[in-house]
This record gives C-alpha cells, sequence and structure tokens, in this order.
C-alpha cells in the first residue's frame, strides 16, 4: 500500500478499522510523503542490514524500511493498530510485528531471535513522553545496534545533541553522549503529522560509540554525579552534588578543587572530561566512608 501519506487514504484505513487516536500514547501519524523515505535512507536501511522499529503506529515509515532492509522487526504497543498494520504492510514478506511494550520487552532477546547476527540498525517516531526513557534503555543495555535514528519533539533533540558545556545540556545530554555521537539531521514542521501536535519535531542520529569518551572508576557512580550537577539548576555545583548525592558540601567542594574547577561552577558549564575527573574524585573521596553508599 503506497499511498500511506495520503491524509484522506489514512483517515479511510483508520476508520475502516474503527481507530481513534490516544493522547495519553503521543500518537501523531506522519503524513508527509517526504519524511519517512528520508528516515530510512538516512538511518541506513539497505540489504544486508535488518532494522527495528518502535511505535510503527500505521506502518508509514515501516513501509519504507521494509523496501530496503532485509527484515524490519517493528514493536507496537496499540493492540488496536495490529489489524491495520496487517493491511497497510500485506505486500511484505520480511516484517514482524510484535505486539508489547518496549520498556518491558527484552529487546536482547528480540534482537538475536529476529535478526540473528546480522547487522542492525533503529528507526523511531518516537512519542514525546517516552522519548529518553526509550533511549536510554537502548544505550544503557548497549544492544547490538550501529544506530538509532529516531523523530523527537525539537526541544528534544536541541537538549539531546547540546554538547557538555553550552546552555541547553543537561543530564541526559551526557549521558547520551557517553554513549553515542549524537548529529540533528533535519527539522519536521507539526503540520507533518495527523493530528497535528503543538511543536514541531527533529530527526536526530545517534551513531553508538565503540568505547566512550571517558574512562571513569564507576560508571554507575559517574551517571549519579550528572545527575545530581543538574539537579538544582539555578544552585552551583558544590550545593548541586551535597544535596543529590546527600554528601557533606565540603566533600563536594574538596573534589571540585581537586579537579581544579571553580567552587561557584555550574553544570553546564562543565565539558564530559570534567565529569569525569570529577566522578572519579568525589568516587574515591566517599568510597571510605561507612556512612556513604
Amino acid at each position: 500500500m503506497s499511498q500511506l501519506s495520503d491524509i484522506g487514504n489514512i483517515k479511510n484505513i483508520l476508520s475502516r478499522h474503527g481507530f481513534s487516536f490516544s493522547k495519553s500514547l503521543g500518537q501523531n501519524f506522519l503524513v508527509n510523503p517526504g519524511v519517512c523515505p528520508r528516515m530510512a535512507e538516512e538511518c541506513g536501511a539497505q540489504k544486508g542490514m535488518c532494522a527495528l522499529e518502535i511505535g510503527p503506529g500505521i506502518g508509514v515509515l515501516t513501509y519504507e524500511l521494509a523496501k530496503r532492509a532485509d527484515k524490519v522487526a517493528a514493536i507496537e504497543l496499540d493492540r488496536r493498530l495490529l489489524p491495520v498494520l496487517e493491511e497497510t504492510l500485506e505486500e511484505f514478506s520480511n516484517v514482524t510485528v510484535i505486539s508489547g511494550d518496549v520498556m518491558k520487552l527484552d529487546l536482547k532477546q528480540l534482537i538475536r531471535e529476529q535478526f540473528g547476527d546480522k547487522p542492525v540498525c533503529l528507526c523511531a517516531n518516537l512519542p514525546y513522553y517516552i522519548t529518553s526513557p526509550v533511549i536510554m534503555k537502548v544505550l544503557e543495555e548497549k544492544l547490538p545496534v550501529d544506530s538509532m535514528t529516531v523523530m523527537v519533539q525539537k526541544e528534544a533533540a536541541q537538549r539531546l545533541c547540546a554538547e557538555p558545556g553550552t546552555r541547553n545540556v543537561g543530564a541526559v545530554s551526557v549521558a547520551v553522549q557517553y554513549y553515542a555521537q549524537p548529529e540533528l539531521l533535519f527539522h519536521v514542521s507539526r503540520g507533518s503529522f495527523l493530528p497535528p501536535p503543538n511543536v514541531d519535531s527533529a530527526v536526530i542520529q545517534l551513531k553508538i560509540r565503540e568505547k566512550p569518551p571517558v574512562e571513569v572508576l564507576n560508571e554507575g557512580f559517574f551517571f549519579r554525579t550528572v545527575k545530581a550537577s543538574f539537579a538544582q539548576r539555578r544552585k552551583t555545583l558544590s550545593n548541586s552534588l551535597s544535596a543529590g548525592l546527600a554528601v557533606p558540601k565540603q566533600r563536594a567542594l574538596e573534589a571540585l578543587n581537586i579537579c581544579e574547577i571553580p567552587p561557584n561552577a555550574r553544570a553546564e558549564e562543565l565539558s564530559m572530561e570534567q565529569f569525569g575527573r570529577l566522578s572519579d574524585a568525589l568516587y574515591e573521596i566517599l568510597k571510605g566512608e561507612s556512612s556513604w553508599e
């Protein structure tokens, strides 16, 4: 079914299946005919590759991936869309639609069962309410994917791609860039969706790193340090770290001094390397204290 970006056709299909949009699931289906082919090309879907899609909706992006990749596995939470997808993707024998919640599925096992040892790319139009959780799940579980090419809200794209040390950076920016190299590929207007959301979107690509850009003593504590650093944006790092890690402020100041970071510095001013050094300094200072976990 090649007219999946035609609004009239989409409405007819959904009406035939008695489907209505769910705000709670953040459902906004792409209707701009130029977006999905470009996403499929940018993600690297081609012969010899497999594609994992999260949230196929009515299958507009799935259709483009299936034309290019050897095999596509699409995870859909809304069971009402399963008969819709069966109709819109009926011409393809290389697509498997999996009914389930991506946050609860064992994605490593799913990839192994669906694709074996073939190279895999991930491509998705992510609902706004689970953008960061899904991205972090994929990265933290170190799934065997080469890259993630995802549609997200424009503001989220700017935050995810923000370089450490710049104004838009946040804890999720640092966490994402620990695992991957982000790039903003192109913007997508709100009019490209049905129903149109209140904000514009953007497509970003995360190329998975072979190894993190910094080596740290304890990866878990590194992320705790980053999260604590950004928890109270209007406060200095020493205050944020003291509150976020539940440690005396003097210990936070001691770590900052070791790293030659000014005591009045704020989290958004630090580079990835500085976060790594700060995390290690705090870890060394605190690990011998019985009152600290």
